[in-house]
């Protein structure tokens, strides 16, 4: 039991833990106490009172009591006491909370204890074993003639001129300029109609069939193709129903490609040879593998690393780090002009569902997340001041913000990078550890 001043407010404290890293705090206010604060209650709501036969703000409180019932007062004391006696005893308890509190008044009555209980869960404590020597699949980054060889092809792509022709008919790998119109059952579908549409020929951009049908069309040539929806098509009205389009061919392009030699390395590079440029390639194509690779290991092992996590995390954790996803992905899409609403419109599901979705990920976000911090506690793992201003200051630098004294002075800020950077250097622990077979 422990005695805590709230605001001069004397209150009894006893702290419970129970199942499920839940935990109970109850606070008595002794009933002398409680009658002080209903005093206090009433002066500060006098005025909002109305009897007839007196003045605003002149009302006894026994006839306040009288007439608007004696609980009348309750509310204000417990909004005046409650919320700052909670917040005092997490932080006389070292409590780390990681749910929304759930408030019982127990008792409350004139000439009574004031007794409330508040219900919460603390942070989970998770343990961790053999995280050191995890096992991860080696990814290969040899890098070899044909992977050069396609990258080439990619820049010989990007740098291909493109020629409109008119004394042949179109074939695969032509660009057409098209009008179409589709019906089904002699009847036009809606988003089945477009004008001076660019289609390539053979890119499988559209419906299985209607391609193929196009090659050996010549300019301002209308042909009907027919063809029949795929059984999963978005459309349900139309999904595995046959239907023909009208087409009319207006123009048509061609691709041509450079030649691979020493001009074209020339064209495209800073190399005076071609053999120059392949060597180049070959060594940007080598470190984009072995980025690749450390990535791939890295996300092996953090996911391997998860699974080896022992925590009972209570699902009252769960739903706020899901409503902690909700609220960055709301902030993402509102970068790209988007609300949830849309999006989740778009995707035709409810906000109810795409929580449901999320809980698997958040659990491993917070397994993850728990994980980590046993093993820094383990690895005595430190993050110095020093560290967190060089944090601040490169990010600060990459955004742009040259005002960095706020941010380094914000403790909001720098209580935010401590926790990134322990978390990075203990990532680090991990991987450095794995075994690659």
């Amino acid at each position: 039991m422990q005695i805590l001043y709230i605001g001069g407010i004397r209150m009894n404290v006893k702290v419970e833990k129970k199942e499920n890293s839940k935990v109970e705090i109850e606070f008595t206010m002794d009933k002398k106490q409680f009658n002080e604060e209903l005093d206090k209650a009433f002066k500060q709501n006098a005025k909002k009172f109305k009897v007839p036969g007196f003045r605003d703000g002149m009302v006894p409180r026994a006839i306040v009591e009288q007439t608007y019932g004696e609980g009348v007062l309750y509310e204000t004391v417990i909004e005046n006491t409650v919320d700052d006696a909670y917040r005092t005893a997490v932080i006389e308890n070292n409590l780390e909370i990681v749910s929304r509190p759930e408030l019982d008044i127990k008792q409350i009555g004139k000439d009574k204890d004031f007794v409330f209980v508040v219900t919460v869960c603390v942070k989970p404590e998770a343990t961790v074993k053999d995280y050191k020597g995890i096992e991860v699949k080696k990814v290969s980054t040899r890098v070899t003639k044909k992977d050069v060889d396609e990258e080439l092809d990619r820049v010989r792509e990007k740098n291909a001129r493109i020629v409109t022709v008119e004394d042949r008919e179109l074939k695969n790998g032509d660009i057409s300029i098209i009008d179409f119109e589709g019906f089904s059952d002699g009847v036009p579908f809606d988003g089945g109609k477009g004008e001076n549409f660019e289609l390539t020929i053979g890119s499988g951009q559209f419906i299985p069939g209607f391609e193929d049908q196009m090659v050996g069309m010549k300019v301002n040539e209308q042909r009907d193709v027919k063809v029949t929806f795929p059984k999963e098509y978005h459309a349900t009205e139309l999904a595995g129903k046959e239907a023909i389009f009208k087409v009319v061919l207006h123009e048509i392009k061609e691709k041509i490609l450079p030649e691979i030699d020493d001009e074209f390395a020339k064209d495209v590079s800073e190399f005076e040879t071609l053999e120059e440029y392949k060597k180049d390639l070959n060594k940007k194509i080598k470190e984009r593998k072995e980025n690749q690779a450390k990535a791939e290991m890295e996300q092996e092992a953090l996911d391997k690393f998860v699974e080896k996590v022992e925590v009972n995390v209570p699902e009252e954790m769960i739903d706020s780090e899901v409503d902690k996803m909700v609220e960055e992905m709301n902030a993402n899409l509102s970068y790209q002009g988007l609300s949830m609403d849309q999006y989740l419109q778009y995707i035709g599901i409810s906000l109810d569902d795409y929580k449901k979705e999320m809980r698997d990920q958040a659990l491993k976000r917070i397994k993850l997340s728990l994980g980590l911090e046993y093993v820094a506690k383990q690895e005595n793992v430190e993050v110095t001041e020093n560290d967190i201003d060089a944090r601040i200051k490169e990010l600060a630098a990459q955004y742009g913000n040259k005002d960095d004294d706020s941010l380094l002075k914000n403790e909001n800020a720098r209580n935010y990078m401590k926790e990134q950077l322990s978390q990075e250097k203990t990532m680090k622990i991990i991987t450095e550890n794995v075994v690659e077979k």
